[in-house]
């Protein structure tokens, strides 16, 4: 049975479902103490929430991260989570959508990683500020019918109906994530200088996602000892190297899922997972949905 907006709670509380994964849902929201929502079991979509006043804490599995004006937090799917108006804060006020994300998504939100499936972007420039606020004007309002009122107010949720419909609220919500990660990049550049060992490494990587990579062989094709070369690519990417080596990696997997015909046990070995089951699991963590159902197009 198809999910409408009149079907979804202006305000979740604690035990509803997060909407289908397949559907792109958005609204603004404005919260006082004692606003929260708890899924123990997480969602079975991706949450994008981008605070524009007040504070938020927003907790995937043991991790949490706060929220202030400018910052974008995203939850992943499966993993519990919990999202509040911040002890001591008087208000919450921020965007919020569910969706499945695409795949380049986490390779931008890679980055901000604070743990698995919770990104936490810093707070956005001011010069971007009103480009994000527009985006996620223009998602509600492509999600919305003709016939329903305007988006700038206290409006109950939006679902997109139609493929045309997601495509264009996807779009928008594309356009808010490479906006904030491309201004933290440009701000954590200023602040911290590129490194061109860290380039050089992030280039091997991508260049060859299934390569046998280890921290030791990193550090040493750019003549590092590991140790030092870990901390240098955490501190200028804000991530280990093994993680961005495995995001590489499912990238790589969603890739071939999409073009190729492989089984999904060749699949698993040409992205350099050796084991199928290891391979689907965190496939499934990072994606929602198991190879072989991302392959059948379940993946929006």
């Amino acid at each position: 049975m198809p999910v409408r907006a009149e079907g979804l709670p202006v305000t979740a509380a604690a035990g509803d479902p997060s909407p289908p994964p397949g559907l792109v849902v958005t609204c603004r929201y404005d919260q006082g103490p004692g606003y929260g929502v708890n899924r123990p079991r997480g969602s079975a979509s991706w949450l994008f929430t981008f605070t524009t006043g007040g504070h938020g804490l927003l907790r995937q599995g043991t991790a949490r991260t706060p929220a202030g004006a400018g910052d974008l937090v995203v939850l992943a799917p499966g993993v519990g989570h919990r999202y509040t108006v911040a002890p001591g804060a008087g208000r919450w006020r921020f965007w919020w959508a569910h969706c499945r994300a695409r795949p380049a998504w986490t390779h931008w939100l890679g980055p901000h990683a604070v743990a698995d499936g919770l990104y936490a972007v810093p707070s956005v420039p001011d010069a971007r500020l009103a480009r994000i606020e527009a985006a996620f004007g223009r998602m509600l309002a492509d999600s919305r019918a003709p016939e329903e009122s305007s988006p700038y107010g206290p409006e109950p949720v939006a679902v997109a109906h139609g493929s045309l419909q997601r495509e264009l609220a996807l779009c928008a919500l594309e356009e808010v994530v490479l906006l904030a990660v491309a201004g933290a990049a440009r701000a954590a550049a200023a602040g911290a200088g590129a490194d061109a060992r860290v380039r050089r490494a992030e280039e091997l990587i991508a260049a060859d996602p299934g390569a046998p990579h280890t921290v030791g062989s990193l550090a040493a094709s750019v003549a590092l000892s590991p140790s030092r070369f870990a901390h240098l690519f955490r501190l200028r990417t804000g991530r280990s190297p093994m993680r961005a080596v495995r995001e590489a990696r499912l990238r790589h997997a969603a890739r071939l899922l999409e073009v190729t015909d492989l089984t999904v046990d060749r699949v698993a070995a040409a992205s350099g997972f050796p084991s199928p089951f290891h391979f689907s699991r965190v496939f499934r963590a990072r994606y929602g949905v198991p190879p072989g159902a991302y392959r059948a197009g379940e993946r929006r």
